[in-house]
């Protein structure tokens, strides 16, 4: 690989580029109950609906059954539509259930069945081919660690090749349209699914 001689440049433009793309105003904590906090304010209320409306579309418990066959080296579901992921333990005593960020478009979205085949701490970042193309100015390459690292601090790679399922330091793109075909999960998310999924666990994107 050619060494990038303008990093910091392409450091910069890659941050304001992101940050760009992902918009603003996002309520995080989906995950732990919106719905549930009491205010008098009607204006803080009128925020939280306003939030959950546009960030998630379906956020429910689903059961397992009609994606899979079993539950074998345990089960994850990706409902793109939803925003969410499902994980069920092999045997189906613990279930969770996580807000993401999913592909900012159709044609980035990948749907159908696949595989975690590796669990990675401190993940490289690299834009593929494809991205590289329609932005140019992002570094090449993001090393783990660092705070501007998309993938965060762990992520599950997939059988599908530049697929993974993996954290965000940026908790705004959760419950959004905001990744290029990824499927995104809070730090301490991807941190409690990292521990329970296994090389091997089943994947399914609808």
């Amino acid at each position: 690989m050619a060494k990038d001689t303008t990093g910091g440049l392409n450091r910069r433009l890659f941050v304001a580029g992101a940050t760009a793309a992902m918009g603003t105003g996002l309520a995080t904590g989906l995950a732990t109950g919106l719905a549930a906090q009491q205010d008098n304010s009607t204006e803080l209320e009128g925020q939280i609906s306003a939030s959950v409306t546009r960030n998630v579309s379906s956020f429910r418990a689903l059961d397992w059954r009609p994606y899979f066959s079993d539950t074998r080296n345990g089960a994850i579901l990706c409902d793109i539509q939803s925003r969410a992921l499902h994980f069920w333990s092999e045997d189906q005593s613990i279930y969770k259930l996580y807000p993401t960020s999913v592909p900012l478009t159709d044609d980035l979205t990948r749907l159908g069945r696949t595989e975690v085949t590796q669990k990675v701490v401190a993940p490289t970042w690299r834009p593929t081919p494809s991205m590289r193309e329609r932005n140019p100015e992002w570094p090449e390459v993001v090393p783990g660690g660092d705070p501007m690292n998309p993938l965060g601090p762990l992520a599950l790679y997939l059988s599908w090749t530049y697929y993974r399922i993996h954290g965000t330091h940026d908790t705004r793109k959760i419950g959004r349209r905001s990744s290029n075909g990824c499927i995104g999960l809070y730090n301490e998310h991807i941190t409690e699914l990292f521990a329970l999924a296994n090389v091997g666990t089943q994947v399914m994107l609808i």
